[in-house]
């Protein structure tokens, strides 16, 4: 009776977990759809095919192998799922590592804070950097309106004391230092007379809503800064993740041991 039990919340477990694959790997079908031509959707596109295909592939594996007593996939579920712990701990090693460094910095008589590109980790700062990344990341923000939320017709004093995400606060206004006159909350005059800027993101800024600070430093380090936040939640959800794996992977080891008991039953009434 304990092998059978084992052996079916196992195979429950599994059924579960290729639901939950189907569904990613229909949303990556329909994020390739003919109609979903953004960057963004683009960009999920692939990951989603894969993580879905993954999924599916290795629950099918476990639910055959619980339900058909066929030990050759209960053993390549078993080496896959240790793979997936150790991929696991090691991405949750790597994202406190590579998000331990930066951080908003509080600006005088603002209620934002803002963001500077130097203060995060050079790896990090690689991936923005680079010129085909950032393009894309760019054209993901644009299609994303992050900025368009902002216009709400404030006075200068409600948007200095407001709340800015980090990516609004270095993509969708210029640095506080630049010293423009405000308008509205994405829109800004620059001081008459020769521009000798100490910061070049105030030469980067642009009253085009579809270019604003979107080319400046600050942008880039806004997007790290949402980037850091996500990361340290993920990194949470990472640990439960990886319990989850162990939890499961002794699950398997039950059934593989079941299946053997079985086997040797049988060859024991003969």
């Amino acid at each position: 009776m304990a092998p059978r039990c084992s052996n079916a919340v196992f195979a429950a477990f599994n059924v579960v977990t290729l639901l939950l694959g189907a569904a990613v790997l229909a949303a990556g079908i329909y994020y390739g759809a003919p109609n979903r031509v953004t960057e963004c959707e683009r960009f999920l596109r692939t990951p989603a095919l894969v993580l879905g295909g993954a999924i599916v592939a290795v629950s099918l594996a476990g639910l055959a192998g619980a339900c058909c007593r066929a030990s050759a996939l209960l053993w390549a579920y078993l080496l896959l799922t240790g793979l997936l712990v150790l991929a696991a701990v090691c991405f949750g090693v790597f994202a406190l590592v590579v998000t331990n460094a930066g951080a908003g910095r509080a600006v005088s008589g603002r209620g934002f804070k803002e963001y500077r590109l130097g203060d995060y980790s050079t790896w990090l700062r690689r991936r923005v950097e680079d010129g085909g990344h950032w393009v894309r990341i760019r054209s993901c923000l644009v299609d994303a309106n992050v900025c368009r939320s902002l216009k709400r017709n404030q006075t200068l004093d409600e948007f200095i004391n407001s709340s800015l995400s980090p990516v609004q606060s270095g993509c969708c206004k210029p640095p506080t230092e630049c010293n423009f006159t405000y308008k509205n909350e994405t829109y800004w005059i620059k001081p008459p007379g020769p521009s000798n800027y100490s910061d070049p993101d105030c030469n980067s800024w642009s009253n085009d809503q579809s270019e604003l600070c979107y080319g400046c430093q600050s942008c880039k380090a806004g997007v790290l800064g949402n980037l850091r936040s996500s990361w340290k939640k993920i990194a949470f959800v990472n640990a439960a993740f990886v319990a989850l794996l162990v939890i499961v992977y002794s699950l398997g080891c039950c059934a593989l041991r079941n299946n053997r008991r079985h086997k040797y039953s049988l060859v024991g009434k003969r």
